[in-house]
């Protein structure tokens, strides 16, 4: 046999292995922590690199305003985790070095700043994205994303499975030869069916009376198609709400369709997909920097931005001028996760009247608006009137 595919197949060997301890460690898992039964909810804040700790320390700031009362009682403890910057990951060549994983996991939910993903061409080492890290070493399976613009009918939320799909060993391809390199896309039963029981809880709860299941099945026929049939399954035991489902090609398109994209309610998703998309979506509600998402797993949850640290800003001496809002909507989800509703719908009141109603301060990235700091201050000021 060729040297080079005998490597091949004793690096897929070992993938294999590890993907199948990873379900053995799923289905060991217990049920969902119940955060009302903790006698301390401790919130980890982790301000990342670029503007993260920037936007972080304003939504953590507006957090403490919401919780005050239960910080006072010993209810709920903040916790700064230092230590996720490019510059200490990449001398530790670690993607989250280990003692700040640790103190990751001494946390029940985490406040996430972003963090910089090395690319070809940057002067930082191949290390694994942060993000992708955390989802893994947390087991965070579900990123729940949620778009609204009430003045175009689009009222979506979508779940994307996180720690499967094409991201599941995406820096562990194998580059067979100068003309030849391979990555793997893994779909498993277990993590298929726990993602899709998520959104379709959701869906009833929240009374939204459809569930789109987005897969590439009709072409990636053994993973997509896997997703697209236990999904299907999973939707038989809710025959209150209505399931369908189309290819993320037709679906992108649709998105745009100012009749169609009405329809939508609840998105369910493989990994790449639900990356892309849900940044197409969110341009809808006025770009990335306005939406925040929810990283969920049965014991940890991470609460986050969804777009990146923007180093340029920083090199331009701009960091005090980024906009919170992202930061400010991750934290409406980790309040509604961790049972403070009350607190949520003030908060998401609060943002939908400085963002799209009065819009008394305006933010530019540049001196020619509010600070991020005057933006928090305008958003607390606006809680405190409703």
């Amino acid at each position: 046999m060729d040297k080079k595919i005998q490597d091949a197949q004793e690096k897929f060997e070992a993938l294999l292995c590890s993907q199948l301890e990873r379900v053995q460690r799923m289905k060991a898992q217990k049920d969902f922590i119940d955060y009302k039964a903790l006698d301390k909810l401790i919130i980890g804040v982790c301000g990342g690199d670029g503007i993260g700790p920037v936007i972080t320390g304003e939504a953590r700031r507006v957090l403490e305003y919401l919780l005050h009362e239960q910080v006072q009682a010993g209810k709920v403890e903040f916790r700064t985790i230092d230590g996720l910057t490019i510059e200490n990951r990449a001398a530790q060549q670690k993607a989250i070095p280990d003692d700040v994983l640790e103190e990751l996991k001494s946390c029940h939910v985490i406040l996430k700043g972003p963090t910089t993903t090395p690319r070809a061409g940057d002067p930082w080492p191949n290390i694994e994205s942060a993000n992708v890290a955390m989802r893994k070493e947390l087991d965070l399976f579900c990123n729940m994303r949620p778009v609204k613009v009430p003045e175009e009918g689009i009222d979506w939320t979508f779940f994307r499975e996180n720690t499967e799909g094409s991201y599941a060993v995406g820096s562990q391809g194998v580059q067979v030869d100068d003309e030849l390199a391979i990555d793997f896309v893994v779909t498993t039963t277990e993590g298929t069916e726990r993602i899709a029981r998520l959104a379709y809880d959701y869906a009833r709860r929240n009374h939204k009376d459809r569930v789109s299941i987005v897969t590439k099945a009709n072409v990636v026929k053994t993973t997509d198609g896997k997703f697209l049939k236990l999904c299907q399954e999973i939707g038989k035991q809710y025959p209150e709400i209505t399931t369908d489902d189309w290819y993320i090609d037709i679906l992108t398109a649709k998105l745009i369709d100012q009749k169609r994209r009405r329809d939508f309610r609840v998105f369910v998703l493989p990994n790449l997909y639900g990356d892309i998309i849900t940044d197409e979506a969110a341009e809808f509600q006025g770009g990335v920097g306005t939406a925040g998402s929810a990283n969920i797993g049965k014991r940890y949850a991470m609460f986050e931005a969804i777009h990146g640290s923007a180093p340029r800003m920083v090199a331009e001496g701009r960091a005090q001028y980024a906009d919170p809002c992202s930061m400010l909507r991750a934290s409406v989800l980790l309040l509604s996760h961790i049972g403070e509703q009350t607190a949520a719908e003030r908060l998401e009141r609060a943002l939908d009247i400085c963002m799209y109603e009065e819009k008394k301060l305006k933010i530019t990235g540049r001196d020619t608006g509010c600070t991020c700091k005057q933006f928090g201050d305008y958003v607390m000021q606006t809680i405190e009137r409703l």
